[in-house]
């Protein structure tokens, strides 16, 4: 199996396409105006102490100083011991900080308005597995792993990695992770603080020590260790960018980075633009002629699979069966495509035979073992409904692309022409009760316009006698189909 990262760089954002035999699996978009500062690391200079606040102010470069509260230089990370706690009480800022002192902070919280940008020195660097922790001597594993099989498994491969450097939290998402995958990511953190500590001694005061990675940097770090056979980037300047950050902290890749410099758009290789627009389509054709409808709420994804066009060769149970086996590749690879999070309801066709069922369980659990997220697949409900879960990483791609209708308000739906005219008739004899007026303009969007004088005539007509008086309709081209209004006159 070939996979490829497509990496597409313009100013204002960065789109990350990844490619498994020919066919996009997963996109990643970044956009600069939504990046933040938060997890930068910055060689800082206090330029003020406030005792009465137990803060200080530091100067880290930026228009406004930064904020470091006296309970943000200690530890406080989530699997620091009670006797540590013990331990780093907090102290009196004067105690901890001097006007003056340079000091290596970390932003926890981006500037807002007036509010300079909120800092710890409790540094700890991300990475998809781990997150490491300078000068910790221990390991944590996050309390949502259940399985203590699964927590002893990780922290014994993770302890190993623990030095004088530091040590680690095991995430999440690092539960079932392979041994080979958790050592790259221990051995990148460890690298990486490294390199932070080499600046430090190097820079001045007032400058950045180490920057949060962009999406790019990210996704390449994210697939050290794994099968890639090639990262296309279509910018000159990204392109050297991640060559010096993959010769710097993943050298193995290298030689598979290659600058793209073709007249045709990198996304329009293997029709990654129009894949990304289908992938905002509530319908999902599948080949053999049915397909999936999929709808995203507040609450959970709803995926209802039909047969369409396909009737088969042999009988109903076989079409239903085939229909259903073909799905599971389809909802696998929508789910990675769209990033769908949290609860996810699945109606398959209904199936007679419970061999069918377990079949057609197998292969969605076959089609989702390829997922990097997390995956829970609960079975078959007395509904006949499939309920899984799929851990959320980050936004679904269309929360990152699309914004609410403003014509439905979010409904997905809109009310028909006729609903609208019998609206309308009702707000002229609302009106005309509430108000002397001598005759009445209606403003509505054109279709409904039409249809007042056309189809529902005989309805105006009959309520110009009723109210004794004249209605004019006018079409207002700039209305959307549900908005009208009513002068009097």
């Amino acid at each position: 199996m070939s996979t490829e990262l497509l990496i597409n760089v313009t100013p204002s954002e960065t789109r990350v396409a990844m490619i498994e035999n020919g066919n996009l699996q997963e996109i990643h978009i970044e956009r600069e105006g939504k990046r933040g500062i938060v997890g930068n690391i910055y060689k800082g200079k206090v330029s003020r102490v406030l005792p009465g606040m137990q803060a200080a102010f530091v100067d880290i470069g930026l228009d406004k100083a930064a904020f470091l509260h006296a309970s943000d230089i200690v530890p406080h990370t989530e699997c620091v011991s009670e006797n540590e706690k013990q331990q780093f009480q907090v102290k009196d800022i004067s105690e901890l900080v001097r006007q003056g002192q340079d000091i290596v902070v970390q932003v926890v919280k981006d500037p807002l308005g007036t509010k300079g940008a909120r800092l710890t020195t409790d540094i700890t660097l991300p990475s998809r597995y781990l997150v490491f922790m300078p000068g910790a001597g221990h390991v944590g594993v996050s309390q949502r792993i259940d399985s203590e099989e699964e927590r002893y498994r990780l922290k014994k491969i993770i302890s190993e990695h623990c030095d004088d450097l530091g040590g680690f939290i095991i995430r999440t998402a690092s539960e079932g992770a392979k041994d080979k995958e958790l050592a790259h990511d221990a051995a990148f953190l460890k690298h990486l603080w490294r390199k932070v500590l080499e600046r430090r001694g190097k820079y001045k005061p007032k400058t950045m020590l180490y920057g949060e990675l962009g999406v790019a940097q990210r996704i390449v770090r994210d697939f050290v260790g794994t099968e890639l056979d090639r990262i296309v980037v279509d910018s000159r300047l990204a392109f050297e960018q991640l060559k010096e950050f993959t010769s710097e902290f993943v050298p193995e890749l290298m030689p598979k980075l290659e600058y793209y410099s073709g007249d045709q758009p990198i996304f329009d290789l293997y029709d990654t633009e129009n894949e990304l627009h289908r992938a905002l389509e509530r319908k999902v054709e599948l080949k053999s002629g049915g397909y999936l409808i999929i709808d995203q709420t507040e609450a959970m994804t709803t995926v209802d699979i039909n047969t369409g066009a396909f009737v088969g060769r042999r009988n109903l149970e076989e079409t239903i069966f085939n229909t259903n086996i073909e799905a599971t590749q389809a909802i696998a690879r929508q789910l990675r495509l769209r990033n769908l999070g949290g609860i996810i309801i699945i109606d398959f066709i209904d199936m007679l035979s419970d061999e069918h069922r377990r079949r057609v369980l197998q292969s969605l659990e076959q089609a989702l073992a390829k997922d990097r997220v997390k995956t829970n697949i609960n079975g078959f409900t007395q509904l006949g409904l499939v309920e899984m879960t799929r851990k959320r990483t980050r936004e679904s791609l269309e929360h990152v692309l699309c914004g609410g209708c403003p014509t439905c308000n979010g409904r997905g739906t809109t009310k028909t022409v006729e609903s609208v005219c019998y609206e309308v008739l009702r707000e002229i004899t609302r009106v005309n009760r509430a108000y002397d007026a001598d005759k009445f303009l209606v403003y509505a969007a054109p279709a409904v316009a039409e249809a007042l004088s056309d189809d529902e005539y005989h309805a105006l007509a009959e309520l110009e006698v009723f109210i004794g008086k004249e209605v004019k309709i006018s079409a207002e081209p700039l209305y959307s189909q549900e908005q009208f209004d009513v002068v009097m006159q």
